[in-house]
């Protein structure tokens, strides 16, 4: 059985795992180099001493997907949202692991009084497009040709849910 819980640092080698595996594959984070151990235990730190939440999805012992929120802008008019990122290991997508790290997450920032949640998410996955529909997310803009990844322009979609 999957468990949802906080990330503690014993969780980051895996973690560090998922992001550079998403790195590598796919256009759902607009990096080229992966990132180091340090640069994610520094991003853990940064989360948690905000008061803001890493998730992570434990399947006995091993972590197979992470999720977060953090401010969206720094400016004070957009304290009320957050932005969220939620990735799953590759060979655990399509098996609920994303909604069971959403659920939680979306609460979290509710009982923070946030109101909006956002999520910026590559136009080219339909995956994530519906994955976050279901979870009652809209998308609000759609930015052409703002990111560059693997030799190409890269649109992406903004996506919210009032909490």
């Amino acid at each position: 059985m999957v468990d949802v819980r906080d990330a503690r640092v014993g969780d980051f080698p895996a973690i560090l795992a998922i992001f550079n595996q998403v790195v590598a594959s796919s256009t759902a984070i607009y990096r080229d180099l992966p990132f180091d151990l340090d640069d994610r235990l520094q991003w853990w730190s940064g989360r948690v001493d905000a008061g803001y939440p890493v998730l992570v999805a434990d399947d006995g012992g091993e972590v197979v997907g992470v999720a977060s929120f953090g401010d969206f802008r720094t400016w004070p008019g957009y304290r009320f949202t957050v932005e969220h990122s939620v990735h799953v290991r590759d060979d655990r997508r399509g098996h609920g692991i994303g909604t069971l790290l959403m659920q939680p997450l979306v609460a979290r920032a509710a009982a923070r009084g946030k109101h909006v949640m956002v999520g910026g998410v590559d136009a080219g996955n339909a995956a994530s497009l519906r994955f976050h529909q279901r979870l009652g997310f809209e998308p609000v803009a759609h930015m052409h040709e703002v990111g560059f990844k693997f030799d190409r322009w890269l649109d992406l979609v903004f996506v919210q849910r009032i909490l």
